[in-house]
């Protein structure tokens, strides 16, 4: 503020402020890097990171277990382990169909330092037998079996075929409930236990046990157990569902550590299959990389087809074709019966058996509704009818329980049948549903005597020509008539049932698939069961049956209508069902015994070739087919005016033979003369 001096006013201005020290070009990068910062902390303010979106919305520590979203915690530790680990130990907790978090901690230990600790103990047990054997005391066993194994380890270490470790492993698990905790860690800890292995539950160190078992490399429990690298080699924990065996067929590729999955069916408790997919995943395509495969390992193959897709596998392979038809000569007739071979059965058996099958198909063909319930059949009185009149028909063919040889006698068709019948009272109405059978519109299906021949390496029936009312019954027959061929003859075979949900359709056709599977065994058959309508065929009363009795399943891609149904019947885990919802084309579960992988079918290029569903791929097939086809053609037609040689005058001539009577020259002419013909 201005002064006042008398009368003379003067200003005194404030001495001026110094100038800013210029700053340093560290100082400037300091600055310019705190205001990167902040800007960079205003920004992440509002940004989501990956701690946010995995982090629990609450997380509760209690002496026994921690809560984290509603879920149960829980970690458990090993304290000791046994003399001897076998490998692979823990296999069966690994292998557990359960939520957990493993997680394994090696210290190593210098060798100078566990050598000087060994040797104190040597000296402390070598003093304590001394004594003992100075006080006349017996031996014992327990200092000696200890001593033996510290030398043995001592030296392991100082030769350096051994290392020494702290070796800790740490187990949380998870569950919906505390009671399923507790339940699960009892379980855990028998397993342990049934291997002598004492593991302990974290008390007052739940969150310490939890942070352990993060993918952090953080141990805080810090609870180990002294280890050679032998157990601790054994411990590692590499486990997969290895499916690779000696004998087999290829599958495809374990896509869990891409091993080859090798695997022969038969060598299960038995050698059913069946293939559960939505269409167009894959199913017929593994299927018939399957057949393939097996006919090179000398299997016979039998294949109900009820869409043609395997006509050209079978012409590529050399095997037979059965169109099944009402305008087709092939027939198969249901009334044959099996003729075995070198084996002692009862004529009589197999005459009551066939009248049981064959009752089971007429209730298909003309059953009504019995009852409330709407099941298909007949009421007792025309069962009894049907009864006599199917073994009536039977002997006026002269099949009889005193016949000694079926091969001998001619089987009976379905006309025999109704012949018999208009002769007996009360059967008017049962004659009048069969004709449409015999004179009727479908009377060029089942009345014939069988006309088709089965003894190929590959014989496939195609139904596709057939209408749906009749599909099930002709596979019915089919199928019969398979089954007759099998007990006829012991040999190694695969019978395919393709489309299997047209015979769960009706009662009296699932409990005769479901009687297949649980006797082919016996006759060294394995029976593949293939479907894309699952709800169908696992909701039929005989579905969930055949699923159980069939050691070996394939899951390809599934739809989400039927997946939950899936998972229940195979018992499967959440991840294991979204891996087939999210499967590609030929990938799914792969079922074997006791066994299971991920898995993806492979095939090679002529494979391919072979066995290829696609419409794309077929036209193109077909295509060079004919291309192929017509240039054959015009190069014959081009080749033949200009034959030298008429073709009686064109021998065929053996080389050995050409040299032993025309020499070397000659045979060489003539080599080059056919070559060029």
């Amino acid at each position: 503020m201005p002064i006042e001096l008398g009368k003379t006013k003067k200003i005194i201005s404030p001495p001026a402020a110094p100038a800013p020290k210029p700053l340093s070009p560290e100082e400037q990068k300091a600055v310019m890097e705190k205001a990167t910062l902040e800007e960079e902390r205003v920004y992440r303010r509002g940004v989501v990171t990956v701690r946010d979106i995995i982090a629990p919305a609450s997380f509760q520590v209690t002496p026994n277990h921690l809560l984290l979203s509603g879920i149960y915690s829980r970690t458990l530790f090993v304290i000791t382990y046994p003399r001897y680990i076998g490998l692979g130990w823990s296999a069966s907790i690994i292998n557990l169909n359960k939520t957990f978090d493993l997680a394994m901690y090696f210290y190593p230990v210098k060798a100078n330092i566990i050598l000087k600790q060994l040797q104190k103990r040597v000296g402390y047990l070598e003093a304590g037998l001394s004594m003992d054997a100075d006080k006349g005391k017996p031996r014992d066993p327990l200092r000696e079996t200890a001593l033996r194994d510290i030398e043995g380890l001592r030296d392991a270490l100082t030769q350096g075929t051994e290392h020494f470790f702290q070796f800790s492993f740490y187990l949380t698990i998870f569950a919906k409930s505390l009671d399923e905790l507790d339940k699960l860690s009892g379980d855990i800890e028998s397993e342990f236990g049934s291997k002598l292995i004492f593991s302990k539950k974290g008390f007052y160190q739940t969150e310490q046990g939890f942070n352990s078992t993060l993918p952090l490399c953080n141990d805080e429990l810090m609870i180990s157990y002294n280890m050679n690298t032998s157990p601790i080699a054994a411990s590692f924990p590499f486990i997969s569902s290895d499916l690779t065996s000696d004998n087999g067929i290829l599958y495809g590729i374990n896509r869990h550590n891409n091993s080859l999955i090798l695997f022969d069916r038969f060598s299960l408790q038995n050698a059913n299959t069946v293939v559960f997919a939505t269409s167009g995943a894959g199913k017929s395509y593994m299927v018939k990389l399957e057949v393939l495969r097996a006919l090179m390992m000398g299997t016979d193959v039998i294949i109900i087809d009820p869409e043609m897709e395997y006509k050209h596998l079978c012409d590529a392979v050399g095997g037979t074709y059965i169109n099944i038809s009402l305008a087709s000569q092939s027939k198969v007739n249901p009334f044959d019966l099996p003729k075995p071979k070198g084996e002692e059965v009862k004529t009589e058996d197999i005459i009551r058996s066939a009248v049981i099958t064959l009752k089971g198909l007429l209730r298909i063909m003309i059953g009504q509704p019995q009852g409330g319930a709407g099941v298909i059949g007949f009421t007792p009185e025309e069962d009894s009818l049907l009864d006599r009149a199917l073994l009536e028909a039977y002997a006026k063919k002269d099949i009889t329980p005193e016949t000694v040889d079926l091969l001998l006698v001619e089987s009976p068709i379905l006309s025999d049948l109704i012949d018999v019948m208009q002769g007996m009272d009360g059967a008017e109405e049962l004659v009048a549903r069969l004709s449409k059978y015999t004179d009727g519109t479908f009377s060029g299906i089942l009345n014939s005597p069988t006309t088709v021949e089965t003894d190929n390496q590959l014989v496939i029936f195609s139904v596709r020509d057939l209408e749906d009312e009749l599909r099930p019954m002709a596979i019915y027959t089919i199928v019969n008539h398979i089954w007759n061929t099998v007990r006829s003859e012991r040999k190694k075979r695969i019978l395919v049932i393709d489309e299997a949900w047209w015979l769960m359709q009706h009662e009296d056709s699932a409990k005769f698939i479901y009687a297949l599977v649980k006797r082919c065994r016996k006759y060294y058959l394995g029976i593949t069961t293939i479907t894309q309508d699952v709800n169908d065929f696992l909701l039929s009363p005989y579905g969930q049956s055949i699923v159980t009795n069939s050691s070996m399943q394939f899951l390809l891609k599934q739809s989400p209508a039927s997946v939950d149904l899936i998972q229940k019947t195979f018992n499967l885990t959440d991840g294991e069902k979204y891996l087939l919802l999210e499967s590609g084309v030929g990938e799914g579960l792969f079922f074997a015994g006791q066994k299971h992988a991920a898995v993806k079918v492979v095939a090679s290029y002529t494979e391919d070739q072979l066995v290829t569903t696609n419409p794309q791929q077929l036209l193109e097939i077909e295509r060079g087919q004919k291309e192929f086809a017509a240039k054959m053609a015009g190069a014959e037609s081009v080749t033949e005016p200009e034959t030298p040689l008429l073709e009686e005058e064109t021998p065929v001539v053996e080389e050995s033979v050409v040299r032993e009577e025309a020499g070397e020259a000659e045979a060489a002419r003539i080599r080059k003369t056919l070559s060029d013909l």
